[in-house]
């Protein structure tokens, strides 16, 4: 990818292998592939999207950016400092500046701790402050996500899932980071709450000049809050461009597969829609195809996409993509939407 000045996190060929092991003596026999050598960049300010499948590796590839697990390979950056790199304490203290938003509200709060203590925890174990600064500080980040802060001495069971995501925004919010990985932090609310807390990631980002990843199932809200979308498959990114670019001129099949299931509130609409259904299973990452991930349910797969990988290539300014037959006719139908 191209140098840019303004990029805030550089992902170099990562990847993240989990060993199976077996037997008594616990003799590795294999891997499961979960991120297999992806690259990309987020720049300041932005919200990269990424998008695929349950199980291509969209929470493992967060969880490793943030060192959360330690990658089997590859480099990550961090304002051009070596995260891979860092032993124990400097990662520690990095941590400051890249915080994680959790899937389940109701699974990544602690319920023996009041609200106060959560969101004061990051502020205690950094020493960003003390005393009656701890609870000035927690005030303001309840206000800051729009909670009453006379609810701090509460315990999480007494709020909704939309309220105590907005708590764990506040408590990724403590140390005043620059990057925020958000996994998956809407798909365990209700609709009507995920267009407000949508509506919070956004406010946040302007008001704090924030910079996130953004991993989600629904493609249309990753649509609405992302500036440009990764979409994966199978431990790697398929494809890679501006938001507008990649709902409206999709080069990859996988792609195109993913977004011709966007549900649409039009009856009429589905008449000319052409549903592009996948045939076979994902194929387990323990054991991936040969070649090109995708040539087992790629509708225009030929014999040599099972020799070699394809190349991860920029196709236009901006738009990547990891496909032999990226020219294909079919490849440039639009996909009616």
């Amino acid at each position: 990818m191209t140098e840019n000045n303004n990029v805030l996190v550089k992902v170099e060929d990562l990847k993240m292998h989990f060993p199976i092991y077996r037997g008594v003596i616990r003799r590795q026999v294999g891997a499961v592939r979960a991120v297999d050598g992806i690259s990309f960049e987020i720049h300041r300010g932005e919200t990269l999207g990424l998008v695929g499948e349950s199980g291509c590796g969209k929470s493992t590839t967060g969880r490793t950016m943030l060192q959360l697990y330690k990658p089997t390979a590859g480099k990550v950056f961090f304002k051009d400092i070596e995260l891979t790199a860092l032993r124990n304490e400097p990662m520690r203290l990095m941590r400051k500046n890249i915080q994680m938003i959790f899937q389940d509200p109701y699974a990544s709060l602690n319920p023996r701790m009041t609200i106060r203590d959560i969101v004061a925890e990051p502020l205690v174990a950094f020493g960003t402050a003390t005393g009656k600064d701890i609870d000035d500080r927690v005030r303001e980040l309840m206000r800051l996500v729009k909670l009453d802060p006379d609810f701090m001495l509460r315990y999480p069971h007494e709020f909704s899932g939309g309220q105590r995501q907005r708590i764990g925004i506040a408590r990724a919010m403590a140390n005043n980071p620059s990057f925020i990985v958000c996994d998956e932090p809407i798909s365990a609310l209700d609709v009507s709450i995920q267009a407000q807390v949508i509506n919070l990631f956004e406010d946040l980002q302007k008001e704090l000049d924030l910079t996130y990843l953004f991993i989600a199932h629904d493609l249309s809200m990753v649509r609405h809050i992302s500036d440009r979308v990764a979409v994966m498959y199978l431990g790697i990114i398929v494809e890679l461009a501006d938001r507008n670019e990649i709902y409206r001129n999709p080069v990859h099949p996988y792609t195109k597969a993913l977004l011709s299931a966007i549900p649409v509130a039009d009856p009429s609409f589905y008449e000319t829609r052409e549903r592009i259904v996948l045939e076979g299973d994902v194929p387990s990452p323990a054991n991936p195809p040969s070649g090109c991930r995708f040539r087992t349910r790629c509708p225009i797969a030929e014999g040599y996409c099972a020799e070699s990988r394809p190349e991860f290539r920029e196709i236009a300014p901006g738009h990547f993509v990891e496909c032999f037959k990226w020219d294909h006719p079919d490849n440039h139908k639009e996909v009616a939407r």
